[in-house]
């Protein structure tokens, strides 16, 4: 089959759907991977053919500029701005996506859950697709707290009726996202849907243990757990002969909302003291050497190989992304989070309800609070256990090869897909 991908151009998203395509092509299908210019380089280095459209509204490196302005702000302001950024992009693939995708003669797609752009396209075309979450599942319920909130789960009147109040200001913020979308179904004569997911299969690669108990997720939605891999990410250089034998705290503001650089310096602050070696990752968004000296001497590269820190590190300190805290699980570190917008915040809020971490708002943060949390989590076992109990999950779940399955059973028989045993197949390296 000739299976197309499609999700936003930003590290997180993209750590989430290649590895699906390069799990793909072992299997024998054809892949392309539909997206603007700043994804090509990616893409290719797997083998992936890679189909550009949007091409002269964001040409090569418009997106690191995107994401520059982004990363220096917080909270609404940024919310807002990402906001702009998805109606933006919508708009501008909207325009030649289709053209792009009739001319692939695609089998099916894979797309990202918040790419309502790409969905518009394939009901267009009459192409099905399958709907990959790469931050927490969207989909409402009155029992869950917003996943922009740092609201704990509770089953109380008092809590669905707040629930259901913020879901609906939730709702007004989705219909301006989707409003590109939605024209261009009008525009071409098909209805608006009620929701953008896949009627046939919806994968989540969140262990199902890390979400709120779920009571009306469609039968078509899979907690399949991780498929993130090593292979499909680029080389990272890294001084390992630098590391100590001192217990390893990893520190990762991921790659969008990192340029907040006083954050950096309260980490380092916080771990100044303590008996543990603190790897500070930027992300991209700066040298090392545009930082002050910050305290205690941490080791500050531009980029880290995340996946291999973690294999050694004792905790992470992390913005609350799905992926730096699924790959955190992975390995059994706990971790303390400090969201700072988007879905991050209720990342960081299962992160505390299951158990395996904890986490301090950007706006409550101080060195005294940090350096609180992060010796609480480093010396109560209960984390480190409960982290590891998520280990166990994610090595028995289905990860890569249940999503394959899926996305084939999907495809090919254009029917919801409800069970599926996963195919196990060789030669893929995590």
């Amino acid at each position: 089959m000739h299976i197309g991908l499609y999700c936003p151009v930003e590290t997180g998203h993209l750590n989430t759907m290649l590895p699906i395509g390069e799990a793909l092509l072992l299997k024998g299908h054809r892949v392309t991977f539909v997206g603007i210019p700043d994804a090509q380089a990616r893409v290719e280095a797997l083998g992936i053919h890679f189909f550009p459209v949007a091409m002269e509204s964001f040409p090569q490196g418009s997106i690191e500029k995107i994401f520059e302005t982004l990363g220096k702000r917080e909270g609404l302001s940024a919310l807002l701005y990402t906001i702009g950024i998805f109606r933006h992009v919508s708009y501008m693939v909207l325009q030649d996506g289709a053209i792009a995708c009739k001319d692939l003669k695609l089998d099916g797609m894979v797309i990202d859950q918040t790419s309502t752009e790409a969905v518009a396209i394939a009901k267009i075309l009459n192409i099905p697709y399958v709907t990959v979450c790469s931050a927490l599942p969207f989909n409402q319920e009155v029992g869950i707290p917003p996943v922009f909130t740092t609201w704990q789960y509770g089953d109380s009147w008092f809590f669905k009726l707040r629930n259901q109040l913020t879901n609906y200001v939730g709702s007004l913020i989705g219909k301006i996202i989707h409003e590109p979308a939605n024209q261009f179904l009008k525009n071409n004569q098909l209805p608006i849907p009620t929701t953008f997911d896949s009627s046939l299969a919806i994968i989540c690669h969140q262990p199902k243990s890390l979400e709120y108990p779920r009571k009306t997720l469609p039968d078509n939605f899979h907690f399949t757990g991780p498929f993130h891999t090593t292979t499909s990410r680029k080389f990272v250089d890294f001084p390992w002969e630098k590391l100590s034998d001192k217990p390893l705290i990893y520190a990762s503001m991921g790659t969008l909302q990192n340029r907040l650089k006083n954050t950096f310096q309260t980490i380092a602050a916080a771990c100044e003291n303590l008996d543990i070696q603190l790897v500070i990752s930027l992300g991209g968004s700066a040298n090392p050497e545009d930082l002050p000296p910050l305290p205690g001497h941490p080791l500050v590269v531009r980029y880290a190989p995340q996946i291999e820190l973690l294999q050694r590190a004792s905790l992470t300190i992390t913005h609350g992304g799905m992926n730096t805290t699924i790959e955190s699980l992975t390995h059994g570190v706990p971790l303390v989070a400090i969201p700072i917008t988007n879905d991050q915040p209720g990342v960081a809020a299962r992160i505390q309800w299951s158990g395996c971490g904890e986490f301090l708002e950007l706006k409550q943060l101080t060195v005294q609070k940090l350096r609180e949390k992060v010796k609480r989590v480093l010396e109560v076992p209960s984390y480190r256990d409960c982290a590891q109990q998520f280990q166990q999950e994610i090595n028995h779940s289905g990860g890569i090869n249940q999503a394959i399955a899926i996305i084939e059973q999907a495809i090919s028989t254009q029917q919801p897909v409800v069970d599926c045993a996963p195919v196990i197949f060789d030669n893929f390296s995590y």
